[in-house]
């Protein structure tokens, strides 16, 4: 009776004592920074990481995405405090571009420390 009713519990998505034992080993997910966990924000971090600084053309280019969606994750970047900007004109034409600033350097640095042991504690269970 105790076979059917681990089934049972199986078969309803309930955990069965081995599986749940593994869960519980688990490694907890790391609380990654939500604000550069993002795709698009992701790679405007990385990209910013190892440029000086970057276009806006330039990061629209390398980050295949629309101007409407690169402005949006740009600002909520810069509202943290994560990115600078910095707009100017080139003769009479406008032109935009972005710095990694020393806290989002940080901030970036401790998302990638997370990211690393994270992979590293997820491997070991290979």
């Amino acid at each position: 009776m105790a076979k059917t009713n681990l089934r049972a519990q199986s078969a309803r998505g309930m955990a069965t004592p081995v599986r749940a034992r593994k869960l519980a080993e688990q490694p907890a997910l790391p609380e990654f920074d939500r604000l550069i966990h993002e795709r698009i924000r992701l790679g405007m971090v990385s990209a910013l990481a190892v440029n000086d600084s970057l276009s806006f053309n330039d990061l629209k280019r390398v980050l295949k995405t629309t101007d409407g969606n690169l402005s949006v994750h740009a600002r909520k970047l810069e509202e943290a405090g994560y990115v600078r900007c910095n707009k100017y004109f080139e003769g009479r034409i406008p032109r935009t571009e972005y710095r990694l600033s020393p806290e989002g350097r940080k901030a970036f640095e401790t998302y990638l420390d997370e990211m690393a042991k994270f992979i590293a504690a997820t491997r070991e269970d290979f």
